[in-house]
């Protein structure tokens, strides 16, 4: 009995053929079947075996059954697409069910050059953090680089994570959080804890911040890690400050890598910019980067890219994102509304005038009026709500509420706030008029829906983000009454994360026979963690946010990598009557936006709020007029100077940043070619599409044409191949997409897709296993004449396995796979790769006698083991020697010191042997 077998080694144990895969410990070996796929794995002890595990071959067999031209070219197909261990420098191209876009190659190509990858992504919204941190976690996967990783996260993302890693890029993980943490943990041995049971985690980072459970998951926490929304953890508020604990905890570890990303790493806050970078190396928390040197010694783990970078750079991105169109819609208010406002807003002055010098009754009286004129300015059924709440002990939370800050309950976000104001009896007044004015028409509502019409008439599906939770209910109601055919839906924080998740997903359901338009009416619970870019491509700021941030956020859930709409259209909608409208335009909105215009990101509004909110109250009362004396005894004109001060220092500062720290030094352009050559390799979603419509056909269900998607009816699938789709979730009819973006309810048609793998893996299966779908007629070898040859000529379809070792500090042997098509004439080769696979897809011009196909087919089986010893062994060392060069490329444009050799295992396995002779048409 021998243990000595490596990675790429056949074997025979418990009556089948398997190839060895990497072991993953000493005396164990990891096996994986010749005809099966990864998940199909096992790992066995030789010394636990009743019949000795030994060497063995792969031969043609005998008894291998013929097939015609067109089977042939189908299995050949099959074979390329089922392999997902490529021979390549990208290791993780065979894993992806997505075409990354080439500058999302740049940080892979960072954290490949370092030899503790430790990388800050600061891209911008929406040009697709999440999968640039996916192919690095992919890539190191699939290099044997880590056995185990989790992902940080505030909570509302965990679950847009595990969808992300399995619908992207293959990965099972498991959620811990508050919720699935006693569940994961019940019925563990007391030694194991939850992340050694569970290698694959998104963690929820309000739920693991706490001291508690800090320490613990130091211990334990995995060597790679990734931390999405970053600059959320550098704060001096205390549940940042935990978790910055948390993180500064797990840099500590030399040897852990870590990937973080945000869209705002600086903000002109050079302190909370230098925590963030002291987590990649403590140096840089202190570090001049005025300096040259130090700014490219940054550079080596700090990238950070605004979409015009990419649409007006040197790479052919344009179709990567939609045009944004943005613009302000006035409408105005009703006498009923206006005198309400106004009225609100005189109650809350006369309080303000009330609390004298003292500041913290003068600042409460402050926040209470900006926190009632929000709601007031919302809709009549926030501010009833408002105003039936009463003060409770937890006033100092209206400050982030009023601002829109992220904080630690994220379901509270869109409740209606307490008031600081009592049970004074000119409130019930004000009740009696908001209470009225739910029975009235809606000015505010009637102008979003004039806004809605035009839009709605050119084919738009919007979402309309309201800030509070009443105000969307009235906006939903008001919708379906105005637009009755058409799907309309709220997602509130009355829902739960999940429920959210669903009531989205149930929008996309569509009718074949016609396109169904749909109105999604939403809080800001849903402005960050679920993306809606499939789904809806205009986004109306029914509410003005306060925070410049959550309205990049929401139009960030629409206008992102893969929205399939050419223009994304944002409506910012306020009434110019309206004293908080004005004023939150005039002091915030549109400093913001300038600043914007001139940087190309948003500044969030500055950590010091007290001059924001000074500068709102001088803006809403010379706005309402009369109160200039007010404004000048309370000083908040010195607010309105200050905040203007502060506006200019965000706005010098971020221009700063982007001078000092802009990344464009490394050019995708430069291995996009080696990225390229790995699809052509492994087989392109145009590749995946043909294979897939030859391969329904075969099976007597070809695919059907509606619209832009293809609709594979698998139910008519035979049973065998039905319950394999079932155990992969496909079901019915499965809608198709043969570009990006997918259009909503269909899914990208790629070669990981779980139809063309199914696929795959079952032509093949059946060419190797005469059991297997024997009335398909998919054989091994076959002969027939072609117009495409002038000469006899010989196809071998081969798999041919690798011995690849990276010799690094760690030295690591893989196994790899690739699929070849090799062309020969006499004992040459003359043609391989899309020159063999044009041959072989040329049509047979006639069938040849049954007598005359065995005769030339076994002419040619006679001739084999010298081909497998002479050209097809040369062939393979020849591809091993072209596969070190490719991989040298790609280590020198990344800038790293090791290297890789590559051996192929001799022989290697003949899948097919076809015959082509010369023939007429």
């Amino acid at each position: 009995m021998t243990l000595n077998f490596a990675p790429g080694d056949l074997v025979r144990a418990r009556g089948r053929e398997w190839v060895a895969l990497p072991s993953p410990r000493p005396g164990v070996l990891a096996l994986r079947p010749l005809s099966g796929n990864e998940n199909d794995v096992v790992l066995l002890d030789p010394a636990l075996e009743i019949s000795s595990v030994e060497a063995a071959r792969f031969d043609l067999p005998d008894d291998a059954r013929s097939t015609v031209q067109a089977k042939a070219a189908l299995l050949a197909d099959a074979l390329r697409l089922t392999l997902r261990r490529g021979a390549g420098p990208f290791r993780s191209a065979a894993q992806l069910a997505f075409e990354p876009r080439t500058y999302q190659l740049v940080p892979l190509l960072m954290a490949l050059r370092l030899q503790v990858p430790r990388l800050l992504i600061a891209d911008d919204v929406g040009i697709g953090k999440t999968i640039e941190a996916g192919l690095i976690l992919r890539e190191f996967m699939d290099r044997g680089e880590l056995d185990a990783f989790s992902v940080l996260c505030p909570p509302h993302l965990v679950d847009q994570w595990i969808i992300e890693l399995k619908d992207r890029f293959g990965i099972d993980a498991v959620p811990v959080t508050s919720g699935t943490a006693a569940r994961l943990e019940r019925n563990l041995p007391l030694a194991q804890t939850l992340f050694d049971a569970y290698p694959f985690t998104v963690v929820s980072l309000d739920y693991i911040k706490a001291e508690k459970r800090r320490e613990g998951f130091a211990r334990s926490c995995p060597d790679f890690v990734i931390v999405d929304e970053a600059h959320a953890c550098v704060g001096t508020h205390k549940g940042k400050q935990q978790r910055f604990d948390l993180l500064r905890g797990l840099a500590k570890d030399a040897e852990r890598r870590i990937i973080m990303l945000t869209a705002t790493p600086h903000s002109g806050d050079e302190e909370a910019f230098g925590r963030l970078l002291s987590l990649i190396d403590p140096e840089f928390a202190s570090m001049n980067f005025d300096s040259t040197k130090y700014r490219e010694r940054l550079a080596r783990h700090f990238v950070q890219r605004r979409r015009v970078d990419l649409i007006e750079g040197d790479w052919d991105e344009n179709r990567s994102f939609p045009k944004h169109e943005t613009r302000e819609f006035p409408y105005r208010l009703s006498v009923d509304h206006l005198g309400f406002q106004e009225a609100v807003l005189d109650y809350c002055l006369s309080v303000v005038s009330k609390a004298g010098d003292h500041k913290k009754d003068q600042r409460l009286a402050f926040w209470g009026t900006l926190a009632l004129m929000r709601c007031v300015g919302s809709s009549p059924a926030a501010a009833l709500s408002a105003l039936r709440n009463r003060a409770n002990n937890e006033a100092e939370r209206l400050e982030p509420q009023i601002y829109d800050e992220d904080g630690d309950d994220e379901d509270a976000v869109d409740v209606e706030p307490n008031t600081i104001f009592t049970n004074d009896p000119a409130l019930q007044g004000l009740l009696h008029q908001a209470s009225d004015l739910l029975n009235k028409p809606d000015p505010k509502l009637d102008a979003l829906i004039s806004a809605l019409k035009p839009l709605i008439k050119a084919g738009a599906n919007p979402v309309v983000f309201c800030r509070y939770l009443a105000t969307a209910e009235h906006v939903k109601d008001g919708l379906r009454k105005a637009f009755p055919k058409l799907n309309i839906a709220s997602v509130t924080g009355e829902l739960t994360p999940d429920e959210r998740r669903d009531r989205v997903a149930e929008m996309a359901i569509e009718d074949d026979s016609q396109a169904v338009q749909r109105i999604l009416v939403a809080t800001d619970c849903l402005s960050e963690g679920i993306n809606l870019q499939q789904l809806f491509d205009t986004v109306v700021h029914y509410d003005l946010s306060w925070n410049p941030t959550r309205h990049q956020q929401r139009e960030g859930r629409v206008d992102r990598f893969g929205q399939p709409a050419e223009l994304v259209r944002s409506i910012m909608m306020y009434s110019p009557e309206s004293a908080i409208d004005g004023a939150v335009l005039d002091v915030i909105l549109r400093k913001a936006a300038e600043i914007r215009k001139a940087t190309g990101v948003t500044v969030p509004l500055p950590d010091e709020r007290g001059p924001v909110t000074d500068a709102l109250m001088a803006a809403m009362m010379l706005r309402r007029g009369g109160h200039k004396q007010l404004t000048l005894d309370l000083r908040l004109d010195d607010g309105s100077h200050a905040m203007e001060a502060r506006w200019r220092d965000a706005s010098e500062n971020e221009k700063k940043s982007r001078a000092r720290f802009a990344q464009n030094a490394m050019k995708p352009a430069e291995v996009a070619p080696e990225w390229t050559k790995a699809k052509a390799l492994l087989g392109s979603p145009d590749d995946a599409q043909l294979f897939v419509e030859r391969a329904m056909s075969r099976f007597g269900v070809p695919l059907e044409k509606k619209r832009s998607v293809f609709l594979a009816h698998v139910h008519a699938l035979q049973d065998s191949l039905r319950e394999k789709l079932e155990q992969r979730g496909l079901e019915k009819s499965v809608r198709l997409a043969t570009a990006e973006p997918a259009p909503s309810g269909a899914s990208l048609l790629t070669r990981t897709h779980p139809l063309t793998a199914s696929l795959a893996e079952s032509l093949l299966e059946a060419s190797l296993d005469a059991e297997a779908l024997p009335d398909l007629g998919i054989g091994r070898v076959g002969a027939w004449p072609s117009t495409a040859v002038p000469a006899l000529t010989r196809l071998v379809l081969l798999r041919i396995r690798y011995k690849l070792t990276i010799h690094a500090r760690k030295e690591r042997l893989l196994l790899a796979e690739e699929a070849a098509l090799v062309a020969l004439q006499g004992g040459s080769v003359i043609a391989s790769g899309d020159a063999a696979r044009e041959l072989l897809n040329t049509p047979a011009t006639a069938d040849l006698a049954p007598v005359a196909r065995d005769r030339m087919i076994e002419a040619a089986r006679s001739d084999l083991a010298a081909l497998l010893s002479g050209p097809l062994a040369s062939f393979a060392k020849s591809r091993a020697e072209e596969l070190v060069a490719d991989h040298a490329r790609l280590r020198a444009a990344a800038g790293s010191a090791s290297r890789v050799s590559v051996e192929p295992v001799l022989p290697t396995d003949v899948i097919g042997l076809f015959v082509m002779m010369p023939g007429e048409v």
